[in-house]
């Protein structure tokens, strides 16, 4: 009975950790005007996910948020502009198929390829901004190099947001209490392995210099 208490009681602990990192995410989002404040709440939210992958339960969850969000405003807001000229680049591509009356099918297959490689892409960015004290186009490149020499940890990636996808999808409102957080824990967890293995390869040791 002690030992289901035990595994009851921690489980509402990490909920409730997820939950409140999501509200977090959410609230500094809206305050920085969403325009700002969502790439500096994007990454102050991996960022805490990773301390937590880390071990560092324990550290007060608002003060490392705001930390990482004032530290990092400017420098995440300009990943944020190439994270956001891609998304145009995408959806300008996808006005144009649309609206062209010449244009065949089989011509959104190039469109999805590089949709499919951007998402894998930014599997890696923000965990590779979190992670990494580099600049805003090492940290693009990193995240690029990381998404190529990754398939099967791309994979899995895939295999486990998908479920969590359809769940969501089955009730919203999952979406807004945990959504972000899941979403930032679980890519952030894979990207630690890609991040060791990439260490590993070269040689370095592993060093948390962020």
């Amino acid at each position: 009975m002690n030992a289901m208490s035990s595994i009851i009681y921690t489980a509402l602990e990490w909920i409730t950790r997820f939950a409140y990192l999501n509200l977090l995410w959410i609230v500094f989002t809206l305050a920085g005007g969403i325009l700002f404040g969502f790439f500096p709440s994007t990454t102050a939210m991996f960022a805490v996910s990773r301390e937590w992958l880390k071990g560092n339960i324990d550290k007060p969850v608002l003060q490392m948020f705001w930390n990482y969000y004032r530290t990092d405003f400017w420098k995440s807001n300009r990943l944020g502009l190439f994270v956001a000229l891609i998304g145009l680049l995408i959806a300008l591509d996808i006005f144009y198929i649309q609206s062209s009356t010449e244009l065949v099918s089989w011509t959104y297959i190039p469109l999805f390829a590089f949709m499919l490689l951007n998402a894998l892409f930014l599997f890696y960015l923000f965990p590779s901004f979190v992670h990494y004290d580099i600049k805003v186009r090492s940290v693009i490149k990193n995240a690029f190099l990381l998404m190529l020499i990754n398939p099967i940890n791309n994979m899995l990636i895939l295999l486990t947001l998908a479920p969590l996808y359809f769940l969501m999808s089955f009730l919203p409102a999952l979406l807004v209490i945990f959504g972000g957080s899941a979403y930032a824990f679980i890519t952030m967890w894979f990207a630690l392995h890609a991040f060791n293995k990439a260490n590993k390869a070269s040689g370095k040791v592993e060093d948390f210099s962020k």
